[in-house]
């Protein structure tokens, strides 16, 4: 039990406060940091620990309130202008924190922990080289800090440098074998790459040394999976489970291995988790496969809706799953607005809000949206979103309500060969992704209140060297008295 002179310590209850915050304790950290605040007169670094309790609790308005009145008091505090910095990278201010962290530096120029705050600032700001800089020094300053050693490896991919991404992120497993998550972040790195045979022999050597978490099992059976290997796969996908039975994107990949019953949807989980690490990277990995959707989309509009010789716009526009907004792009030059975006991954909205075409965007899970949307839409896009539907039923119920009589709804899907039919029209493929059948289309559309315009069978891209096959897929919303 502590004794009175203990708690009247103000260094060791500042210090013991500070740990309870790290750890996540923040039940235990407030009534210490009130004990603190009532034994010693106010000091930057209790403002400090206010704003980092604040933060984390997930407070950054109140927390950027109490720090910049803080820094008022002692503009000097270096604690105080890192805690701000990071209240304002959650608040989108990334100029705003640039600033905070660069003052930080210059208070304190030694502090590896303003120089990496700085880098990974200005790696969001797009200066991936000057991040480069101050994340080097902060390894080199405090090589045992596992987050600098990603924050520089990022700045380095994104800069273009995957080998030096790579080396760093190997010579921190070497300092630090037990971390997990630089190993899992150097098997990203290489299924980013689409070096699956490197990802599984990063993750087997963390296996074989004990530093594996469900994650990397996961990663594994991903990795031979995406090699053909799908026997193996399924073992490392057994073993994710055992270590993470309830976790949505285990048990979405372990699924696809055939371990567990299908579902007929990817789980909201697993998509924000794939495509909020992915958003960066996405239009070039898509790119360099030959994607064909969205083109093939605008095509099919011109068509339908005669937009070579429109005199006004159609519109609104309702893209589903507008992920970075490629659709939106193929589609700006032509008389359709205003287009309006969906999406469950606030990384891939991001990149789609830079584009500056969309007049609003959502996130949201489509279901979602679609349920409580009050708009009729006279045209919906779903470009590669409903190959994470395996049932297309409900969507196809909540869409049509959504639609102005003699709408058009356009999608495409990855076509499943025929003979699955008796399994319902669709199956979960090993890559986590729904197929469907070209029968289980036109049977569920006549069924859902839609006229079948058109159904063509289309590659939608090109994996391994080898066409992706897929269905594009013309849709009329039918009157309701049809």
């Amino acid at each position: 039990m502590p004794t009175p002179t203990t708690i009247a310590d103000p260094a060791r209850l500042a210090r013991r406060t500070r740990e309870m915050i790290d750890a996540g304790r923040l039940h235990a950290a407030r009534p210490l940091l009130a004990a603190l605040s009532n034994i010693t007169t106010p000091s930057p670094e209790i403002d400090e620990l206010r704003g980092l309790l604040l933060l984390r609790e997930d407070r950054p308005r109140e927390a950027l309130a109490e720090l910049d009145a803080a820094i008022g008091r002692n503009p000097d505090a270096t604690g105080l202008r890192i805690c701000r910095a990071d209240a304002r990278m959650r608040l989108n201010d990334f100029a705003g924190a640039a600033a905070d962290a660069a003052e930080a530096v210059i208070l304190s120029p030694r502090s590896a922990q303003a120089k990496a705050l700085l880098g990974v600032i200005l790696i969001e700001l797009g200066q991936v080289g000057d991040a480069v800089t101050c994340l080097t020094e902060a390894v080199a300053a405090e090589p045992l800090r596992p987050a600098f050693h990603q924050g520089l490896a990022e700045a380095q991919e994104r800069s273009g440098d995957v080998a030096g991404a790579a080396a760093t992120l190997a010579a921190a497993v070497g300092l630090l074998p037990r971390h997990i998550p630089l190993r899992t972040a150097a098997i990203m790195l290489t299924m980013r790459q689409r070096d699956f045979a490197a990802a599984a022999t990063l993750a087997a050597t963390a296996r074989r040394e004990g530093a594996a978490d469900a994650c990397v099992f996961g990663l594994l059976g991903h990795a031979l999976s995406s090699m053909g290997r799908h026997d193996e796969a399924q073992d490392a996908y057994a073993d994710a489970l055992k270590l993470a039975p309830e976790d949505p994107y285990v048990r979405h990949l372990v699924r696809a291995g055939g371990l567990l019953p299908g579902e007929d949807r990817a789980p909201a989980e697993y998509l924000q988790t794939v495509f909020n690490g992915y958003a960066e990277r996405f239009e070039r990995h898509l790119v360099g496969l030959g994607y064909r959707i969205p083109g093939l989309m605008r095509a099919a509009l011109v068509e339908r809706l005669h937009l070579e010789t429109a005199t006004a716009p159609t519109g609104p526009v309702l893209d589903l799953g507008c992920g970075t907004g490629l659709v939106g792009v193929v589609l700006s030059d032509l008389p359709l607005r205003p287009l309006v975006g969906v999406d469950i991954s606030s990384g891939m909205l991001e990149q789609a809000r830079a584009k500056n075409i969309y007049a609003a965007l959502h996130a949201a899970d489509i279901e979602t949206f679609l349920s409580e949307t009050d708009q009729k839409w006279p045209v919906v896009l779903a470009a590669d979103v409903l190959i994470y539907f395996g049932a297309l039923d409900r969507l196809f119920s909540l869409v049509r309500p959504a639609m102005q009589p003699r709408g058009l709804f356009l999608f495409s899907l990855e076509e499943l060969d025929g003979s699955a039919e008796a399994a319902g029209g669709w199956r979960l493929g090993h890559q986590g992704r729904y197929a469907h059948t070209e029968a289980y289309v036109r049977d569920l559309a006549a069924a859902s209140g839609f006229h079948l315009l058109e159904l063509k069978q289309e590659t939608v891209r090109y994996e391994a060297g080898a066409p992706v096959p897929g269905l594009l897929v013309t849709l009329e919303r039918l009157a309701d008295n049809a």
